[in-house]
């Protein structure tokens, strides 16, 4: 190939590469249990999150639901959740409503292993809330033992 061509072929390449359209990345859940977790979960989904939304958009002075699909890998007796706010590497308690996971969530206890089930919870974006980027930290608990984590990238404005 001529140095010609080869010039003609990187031109063409870079013309395309700059006219394509912006891809902007989905929000992506991360796993952030550890080891020794004896569940996982296969969905989340936080109301007003589209799947096009770098960051799921939490609006102040209004509600946000969060729901997560999970199994365990034991019979559970009770389930309860531990969420946190992490902002500039500082993991910071929030404070829920209902922390129980078997009252008010779709979910109730006992759990049985192998099965699945959706926790569901509704939970205030206070007004007094600043507007920052936060990534959600959410953790279902079976007493000392976790059975899921998940990360959650969001936006209060």
């Amino acid at each position: 190939m001529s140095s010609t061509s080869a010039a003609i072929i990187l031109l063409a390449g870079a013309i395309c590469f700059t006219l394509m359209p912006t891809v902007t990345r989905a929000a992506e859940f991360a796993n952030c249990a550890n080891e020794t977790a004896i569940g996982r979960y296969s969905l989340v989904e936080v109301s007003n999150c589209a799947e096009s939304d770098a960051s799921c958009v939490l609006k102040r002075n209004s509600n946000a639901t969060i729901s997560i699909t999970f199994t365990s890998t034991e019979d559970l007796s009770q389930l309860k959740a531990v969420v946190h706010g992490i902002i500039l590497g500082m993991a910071v308690p929030f404070k829920l409503p209902n922390d129980n996971g078997c009252k008010d969530s779709g979910v109730e206890c006992p759990l049985a292993k192998d099965t699945s089930y959706r926790y569901s919870t509704t939970l205030p974006v206070l007004k007094q809330y600043p507007k920052v980027s936060v990534e959600v930290k959410w953790e279902l608990m079976a007493g000392d033992k976790e059975v899921l984590c998940v990360l959650i990238p969001a936006k209060i404005q």
